[in-house]
């Protein structure tokens, strides 16, 4: 008998205090130190770093409030936005064979969101009569309980272990196994909004986190041309623009800014040589932004840029190389041994599937 199971009839009319009864047993949520509060660690001080340097920038951790949460979901329906859609069709195609070759597991997401993709193998182990445990990782502690009641509402049987916080302290604090296996999942290109020696590090404190013989599947974005890149990161309909301007508002809320955000503008550009997208907000006048909590004022000249995120795209041979060559605390006799590649017709995004192995 398969761990999922259909929903009963009647139960998607329950109310939701009802369903929050029904599902308590099947999920907990923990709220790691400072989780709702990832900047604290610095308390704004990274702000005024970044924005001292030249050029400006800022860390993409203010991205995520709820409503940066929320927007972020909304790009990846945007017709632009080839990344999900491509992802989602090569997770279905190769989900049975992922299933079998991983077993029973402790399935592992870094940067959860909605879930939405993460269902495909939820729905493959359920057809394959195969049990897991779901442990989703976010910063955004209502997307988290949101998504998790959703899945527990869909999948009866299933087990959903959250974590509220950034990828560094869950890494470090994952629960006990409840099977012999854990599969850590890195989806929708996400990796490429670090740069080469953030990614090493979290490969690093991936491996860490691992037992050998365990897995880790890794989303990322490919080299493509040009105009496909460009549409996917300046859509029509401005959802990625208020994105990106919503870091200001948030940054506002959180130190007491005075951002005016109709005096700054979303740009994404791709940079040919360095191989990524780059996103920046550029102001449109000459202005001074005062943060009362941090005592502190910014200054901006006119047309000045703000570079809020890179999106890096992947070489495949290169990838796998720095996946082979990291250098783990834990296990230094040890590598990120890619063991499957799974692409799309036009290859342009792959899902690389690395097992944590003894160097040879």
């Amino acid at each position: 008998m398969a761990i999922f199971q259909s929903p009963h009839s009647g139960l998607l009319d329950r109310s939701f205090s009802s369903l929050n009864f029904e599902v308590s047993h099947r999920l907990h949520i923990e709220t790691l130190a400072h989780a709702d509060r990832p900047w604290i660690a610095d308390d704004g001080q990274d702000v005024i770093s970044e924005l001292s340097g030249v050029p400006k920038t800022l860390p993409a951790k203010y991205f995520y409030d709820d409503r940066g949460s929320h927007l972020f979901e909304a790009i990846c329906d945007l017709p632009e936005y080839y990344v999900t859609r491509t992802e989602h069709k090569i997770l279905e195609n190769c989900a049975d064979e992922l299933a079998a070759l991983i077993g029973p597991c402790d399935l592992i997401e870094l940067g959860s969101g909605s879930s939405f993709k993460t269902q495909v193998l939820l729905e493959a182990y359920g057809h394959n009569n195969l049990p897991l445990r779901y442990l989703p990782i976010d910063v955004s502690g209502s997307m988290l309980k949101k998504s998790a009641l959703g899945l527990l509402e869909k999948y009866l049987n299933l087990d959903v272990y959250g974590l509220v916080g950034t990828y560094d302290a869950a890494l470090a604090h994952l629960p006990t196994p409840e099977y012999a296996k854990r599969l850590i999942l890195f989806l929708g290109s996400s990796l490429g909004n670090l740069n080469p020696f953030e990614c090493d590090r979290l490969f690093s404190q991936i491996a860490d986190a691992l037992n050998p013989g365990e897995y880790f599947l890794l989303g990322v974005d490919l080299q493509k041309p040009l105009p496909v890149l460009e549409a996917a990161y300046n859509d029509s309909k401005g959802v990625t623009a208020d994105f990106n301007l919503n870091m200001l508002r948030h940054l506002n809320w959180r130190f007491g800014g005075n951002f005016c955000l109709a005096q700054f503008e979303h740009q994404a550009i791709y940079n040919t040589q360095a191989h990524q997208i780059e996103m920046y907000l550029t102001s449109l006048c000459s202005q001074s932004v005062c943060f009362d909590s941090l005592d502190w004022t910014c200054q901006f000249h006119a047309q000045e840029k703000i570079r809020t995120e890179i999106s890096r795209k992947f070489e495949l041979t290169s990838l796998k190389a720095q996946l082979q060559n990291l250098n783990s605390l834990k296990h230094p006799n040890h590598r990120l041994q890619p063991v499957r590649v799974w692409t799309d017709p036009q290859q342009w995004f792959a899902l690389v599937l690395s097992q944590l192995q003894p160097k040879e």
